[in-house]
């Protein structure tokens, strides 16, 4: 097996993690906006949710699927054309990047700190968990998180 083998076969590994990513997001925005929707009892709350879910994990397929065109355009066919390619595709999504990112946060990337798709992700996470005790397994309240603000 020759190196630019090895490489294709990388990039294709790539991709398939970027698109696990976004059907393993998609049903993980999902489950949370349901159950953000069971706890709260309307829609109005879960779907902030979802969509920040999603979001982040839209963000992240996207850097993920950056990673196999690098891999595939350098390592693969460094020719003038595919560098060429590269950078559209990289700048339309960078593009998409940022006008995912300000849709969530209200804000542009570059007038607040630097957020991750996955930092987005484990905030949607987290709202759906924040001021619920959670049960110990043997049914006592569990103590709150450290910095966590009381209810």
């Amino acid at each position: 097996m020759t190196f630019t083998e090895v490489m294709e076969h990388g990039a294709q590994a790539f991709e398939a993690v970027g698109a696990c990513v976004l059907v393993a997001g998609f049903f993980l925005s999902l489950a949370l906006a349901l159950r953000s929707r069971r706890r709260s009892g309307t829609f109005s709350e879960s779907l902030p949710i979802m969509r920040a879910c999603f979001g982040g994990a839209l963000l992240l397929g996207l850097e993920i699927l950056v990673a196999a065109d690098l891999i595939r355009t350098v390592a693969v066919a460094p020719t003038l054309s595919n560098v060429g390619v590269l950078g559209l595709i990289v700048l339309i999504r960078t593009f998409l990047s940022f006008s995912l990112e300000i849709e969530m946060e209200g804000v542009p990337p570059w007038r607040r700190a630097l957020v991750s798709g996955a930092t987005v992700t484990r905030r949607a996470v987290k709202q759906t968990t924040r001021g619920r005790p959670r049960n110990q397994p043997d049914g006592s309240p569990a103590e709150a998180e450290p910095g966590a603000a009381e209810p």
